[in-house]
């Protein structure tokens, strides 16, 4: 028997993966609201991308800030539970901070997170996004963003490591994980429609999903 559609579905990945297009195409299909990230928002963003040094800091504190706003919303509609979609884990600002602060940075960094960082609820679906970081450059490049022209292959190598080893040992949720390397889950139609017919017979556990096994 078929399950429901989980109620809050995240989809996540590193940089370039293509996580904020199929957040929102989950979110037309479902016709639901949708909780987004907004780097563009971020002011420090694009002198970290020009010199990461000078700018980590205040990059991370400024997403941290951001996202834990983004989760007491969440967290303030939660009694209603209706199908909610987001395109970040909490948790993604410890993984960015660990490859991107010095060591006394990160220090402080933690101390902020520790005091600020609301308890998000948990998802009932995470969908994690790979692809090597070769296609990730290309695919950032191709988007035309300005403030990530600046962005090298080498980063997205240690962001893309960092996303794998954090999701083998992620186990709050049930995870389905999909490496979008050779098919496109968003343009694809076919693609698409066996992913959500995917996402809605999926039970408890750690799953992958590729539509050549369909």
């Amino acid at each position: 028997m078929k399950q429901k559609v989980p109620d809050y579905i995240v989809v996540e990945g590193p940089i370039g993966v293509g996580k904020t297009s199929l957040a929102k195409k989950l979110a037309d299909s479902y016709g639901v609201e949708l909780l987004l990230e907004a780097p563009m928002e971020n002011p420090f963003l694009a002198s970290f991308y020009e010199n990461p040094h000078l700018s980590a800091l205040p990059t991370q504190l400024h997403f941290l800030f951001q996202r834990i706003k983004k989760i007491e919303n969440l967290r303030q509609a939660d009694m209603f539970r209706p199908i909610q979609i987001a395109d970040f884990l909490i948790e993604k600002d410890m993984l960015f901070a660990e490859q991107t602060l010095t060591e006394e940075e990160f220090e402080l960094y933690k101390q902020v997170y520790e005091k600020s960082a609301t308890e998000a609820p948990v998802p009932d679906l995470v969908i994690y996004l790979q692809a090597p970081p070769e296609i990730l450059i290309k695919r950032v490049l191709k988007r035309g963003n300005n403030y990530e022209k600046k962005i090298n292959e080498s980063y997205l190598r240690r962001i893309s490591d960092a996303y794998v080893n954090f999701f083998y040992h992620y186990d709050q949720s049930p995870l389905l994980i999909i490496n979008t390397e050779n098919f496109d889950l968003v343009s694809n139609e076919n693609n698409y429609k066996l992913l959500l017919e995917h996402i809605s017979s999926l039970p408890p556990g750690r799953h992958y999903f590729n539509p050549q096994d369909f």
